[in-house]
C-alpha cells in the first residue's frame, strides 16, 4: 500500500494505535499536539540521534525491522550511559516514495520490540517526505535521581577503567557486509556487461544463460561469522550492566557508551575530567570471531577494538576501592586505570611498549 493512501495522520494512527502506556510518568502519549509527562521527584534525561541513509545505515544489508530496533537501542543506550532509566521516546521519519506502508510496519515492529524490552513508551513524533532517502530522528527521555546521574567529567586519578562485553565485533561485522556487498555488485556489473554484449550480438542462448546467472546471484555464506553480523545489525543497549552495578552498590565516577570507538570515548572522559589514562592491550575484551575476521582481512585487531565503534558497550570508571566488587561482575572487564593529566593517555602493548592513545573512532562530519 502506498503511504499517500493513508496520509500522515492515517500512517501515524496505524503505527501507534495499540501502544499501551507502561510508565506512570507518561500522562498522555500519541494523539494530541504534545505528549504530557510528569517527573515531580527526579531529574529528566533527554537524548536525540539523527540517522541518515547512506551515512549511518545502508539498506542494502539491513532490513527495516532491524533498522527500527537499532534506531531505538542507540538512543536507549545513551540514557543508560548516564546511569538513568529510559521512559519515553519520540520518533520522526522522513520518507521517500520508494517506501510503502508495509515497510513502515516492519520498521515499527523492530522499534517497538526494542522499546518493549526496556519498558519505553512511544509518545509522539512526526513524518514528512524526503527526496534524498530515509532519515530517522529519535528522542529518548529518561529519569534518574540527581545523586545517581553519572557524567563524563567525574573520573579521578587511580580510578579503575572498565568496559562491558567485547569490542570490535560490530565494526568487523560492518567490514564483512561491505566486502560482500562489493563482491556482489562487482559480479552483478560484470554479468550485466556480458548480457548487453550477448544481446547486441544476437546470441540469444548465451544471453538467456547470463540472465539465469543474474537470477541465481545468491546470498554470501556467513557461517562462522554470525556473531559479527548480530553485533552490527542487532544493537543491544547494556541496561543489564547498569542493573548489575546497582545491585552491587557500585556507582561509576564517569561513564559513556561506546558508539564512536573506545579510544574516542576514553579521550572524551579524560578531557572532561581533566585526567590521563593508562590501558592495557592484553586486557581488551575481543571475541574469537572478531580476531579471526581481522586476520582474514589483514587488519590489526587491537586497532579495530579501539577505534571500530558501534559496540554500544559501556566504558566507565570506578573508585579503586570497588576493585573486588567490580571484578566479580559478569561481562565486565578491567582494562586500565586513570592517571594524572600530565602522564598522558597511554596504551601499553602486550610486549610492554607504550604508545600515545589517539581518538580515531567514527566522526560523522
Amino acid at each position: 500500500m502506498e503511504i499517500t493512501k493513508l496520509g500522515e495522520f492515517g500512517l501515524i494512527e496505524r503505527l501507534t494505535k495499540d501502544i499501551q502506556i507502561k510508565n506512570e510518568s507518561t500522562k498522555y502519549g500519541v494523539g494530541d499536539d504534545c505528549a504530557v509527562l510528569s517527573y515531580p521527584d527526579t531529574e529528566v534525561l533527554v537524548t536525540t540521534d539523527l540517522l541518515m541513509e547512506g551515512v549511518h545505515f545502508d539498506l542494502t544489508y539491513i532490513d527495516l525491522k532491524h533498522l527500527g530496533y537499532k534506531s531505538a537501542m542507540v538512543n536507549i543506550s545513551d540514557i543508560f550511559a548516564m546511569n538513568g532509566t529510559p521512559r519515553q521516546m519520540t520518533v520522526s521519519l522522513a520518507l521517500s516514495k520508494r517506501f510503502n506502508v508495509e515497510d513502515m510496519d516492519s520498521f515499527y515492529e523492530g522499534l517497538r520490540a526494542a522499546c518493549d524490552k526496556w519498558g519505553v513508551d512511544i509518545v509522539g513524533g512526526d513524518t514528512t517526505s524526503s527526496y534524498t532517502g530515509l532519515a530517522i530522528s529519535i528522542t529518548c527521555i529518561g529519569e534518574a535521581r540527581k545523586e545517581d546521574i553519572v557524567y563524563r567529567n567525574g573520573a579521578k586519578d587511580t580510578d579503575l577503567i572498565c568496559v562491558s562485553g567485547d569490542l570490535g565485533a560490530a565494526y568487523m561485522g560492518l567490514q564483512l557486509l561491505e566486502r560482500e556487498k562489493s563482491v556482489y555488485y562487482s559480479q552483478f556489473n560484470e554479468l550485466q556487461k556480458k548480457l548487453k554484449m550477448a544481446q547486441d550480438t544476437g546470441e540469444r542462448e548465451k544471453a538467456a544463460n547470463i540472465k539465469l546467472q543474474l537470477t541465481n546471484l545468491g546470498q554470501p555464506d556467513f557461517s562462522g561469522k554470525e556473531y559479527l553480523l548480530q553485533r552490527q545489525l542487532q544493537t543491544e543497549a547494556r541496561g543489564d550492566i547498569i542493573q548489575k552495578l546497582r545491585e552491587a552498590g557500585i556507582r561509576p565516577t564517569a561513564m559513556m557508551d561506546v558508539s564512536d570507538g573506545l579510544s574516542s570515548e576514553l579521550m572524551h572522559i579524560c578531557k572532561q575530567s581533566g585526567v590521563g589514562c593508562r590501558i592495557y592491550e592484553k586486557n581488551l575484551p575481543i571475541d574469537y570471531q572478531t580476531a579471526v575476521m581481522a586476520e582474514e582481512m589483514e587488519m590489526n585487531v587491537t586497532t579495530c577494538a579501539l577505534n571500530g565503534g558501534e559496540d554500544y558497550e559501556l566504558v566507565f570508571t570506578v573508585p579503586i576501592g570497588d576493585h573486588e566488587r567490580v571484578e566479580a561482575l559478569e561481562d565486565v572487564h578491567l582494562i586500565g586505570h586513570i592517571t594524572r593529566q600530565e602522564l598522558g593517555h597511554i596504551l601499553v602493548t602486550r610486549d610492554n611498549q607504550e604508545f600515545e592513545l589517539k581518538a580515531q573512532g567514527w566522526n560523522p562530519l
